[in-house]
């Protein structure tokens, strides 16, 4: 994230009552960092877990609370703030603030702001495993979703994990470095944005062979330097498709997620993807998968554990590279290696005829972790970036990507 990147944009931040809601604090100071505004709108159930003078000393501005403050409702208060922000963004959101905002309820400060605003609206959901899964909740999340016309709803998160209440699954609020990244992408201007009219498509995550329907082959990767790819692309104006495999992730604004598991469906999604402009395909995809999944649970024997014959998944980057009507003009690889780095990057390029190559040293805990050391390998040379966050690196990767696109060939 860098200094200056919201250049004075305005973020009205709503803070809904829950354990999360320490986060807004953290939340706030990280958009006043980027250069954005904030002012500050504190439900009742979030003045239960932080405080308006927290709020007032990080926003350097007074926090609204009521709906019925006469001092700010002669002036129609609320509507002035629905106005007056870029963006408005709900953290945590919780199932109530949700219900209210999918029914168009309008009882407190927060969910009028809601109702009367004409801006994006940003919702980071917070709650109990079991509420967000339940059908109520499903619904209310549909009925936004499905809202035509006005400028829409937007998600970050829920991400998966262990909750307060001990319970684990999805649910959690995202944490607001995420959250600042959603609000970057949703505040990006068209000016700002090179690739408008471009599509891209992004593969993440690893794929799951299945070998009888409780087993599989995976690996470790956890998907999440190729959605924040996806979200850089898509704050340059890109149209992203992310084609995923497993993960906990959540998709980035802006961006349509298509969902697989295996090898075999990644491929299949990526050609449903085509035609597209760009792809970029960070998935690590499985090698080998068995050849023939058995129907039922293999059981242990006496003879010792089964054999099991592997056959050649398809190479979805070399299809892809290869020349065609529908091949992407720029096809980006990613090279996952744990010795002889460049060496082995170089050697992939050439191989499956891709046109660049990440070059990518795994062999120091990179799976699940939230910085990466890349080296960019094109017909040009090699370009070595320092450590630094995957977020970083998306948008390092996204901002080459729209300068090939803007330099005449």
């Amino acid at each position: 994230m860098s200094r200056g990147a919201l250049n004075g944009r305005k973020v009205l931040l709503i803070v809904g009552g829950g354990i999360a809601a320490y986060k807004a604090l953290e939340l706030t100071r990280l958009i006043k960092k980027a250069g954005g505004q904030v002012r500050a709108v504190l439900t009742a159930g979030g003045a239960a877990f932080v405080t308006p003078l927290s709020l007032a000393a990080l926003t350097g501005l007074p926090v609204r609370e009521s709906l019925f403050t006469p001092d700010d409702e002669t002036a129609m208060g609320h509507i002035e703030l629905s106005r007056w922000a870029d963006l408005v963004v709900a953290a945590p959101a919780t199932a109530g603030l949700i219900a209210k905002a999918a029914n168009g309820l309008a009882d407190d400060l927060a969910s009028t702001t809601l109702l009367a605003t004409d801006k994006p609206v940003l919702l980071a959901p917070a709650m109990n495993v079991r509420m967000w899964l339940h059908p109520a909740v499903r619904a209310n999340v549909a009925r936004l979703d499905g809202f035509e016309g006005g400028t829409g709803v937007h998600w970050v998160g829920p991400d998966e994990g262990e909750m307060a209440c001990g319970e684990f699954g999805p649910g959690r609020m995202a944490e607001p470095a995420a959250i600042l990244e959603a609000i970057e992408t949703l505040l990006a201007g068209a000016a700002d944005q090179p690739l408008r009219g471009r599509r891209a498509i992004v593969t993440a995550g690893p794929t799951f062979e299945a070998v009888d329907p409780v087993r599989g082959l995976t690996n470790r990767s956890s998907g999440k330097q190729g959605y924040v790819i996806a979200a850089a692309l898509a704050a340059l104006g890109a149209e992203v498709t992310l084609v995923s495999g497993p993960t906990a992730l959540s998709a980035p604004p802006s961006v349509s997620r298509v969902d697989v598991e295996s090898a075999l469906e990644m491929q299949a999604a990526v050609r449903a993807a085509l035609p597209a402009d760009i792809a970029v395909l960070t998935a690590a995809v499985a090698d080998w998968r068995v050849d023939g999944v058995a129907s039922g649970k293999i059981k242990k024997a006496p003879g010792g554990p089964p054999t099991l014959r592997l056959i050649e998944n398809p190479d979805i980057l070399a299809a892809l590279s290869k020349p065609g009507p529908e091949r992407p003009a720029l096809v980006i690889g990613f090279a996952a290696e744990t010795e002889a780095l460049i060496a082995n990057a170089r050697a992939k390029r050439s191989r499956k005829g891709c046109d660049w190559i990440v070059a990518n040293d795994v062999s120091d805990d990179v799976f699940g972790a939230e910085g990466n050391a890349v080296t960019l390998i094109t017909p040009s040379g090699e370009d070595a970036w320092p450590r630094q966050s995957k977020a970083a690196v998306a948008r390092a990767l996204a901002a080459r990507i729209a300068d090939h696109f803007r330099t005449p060939a």
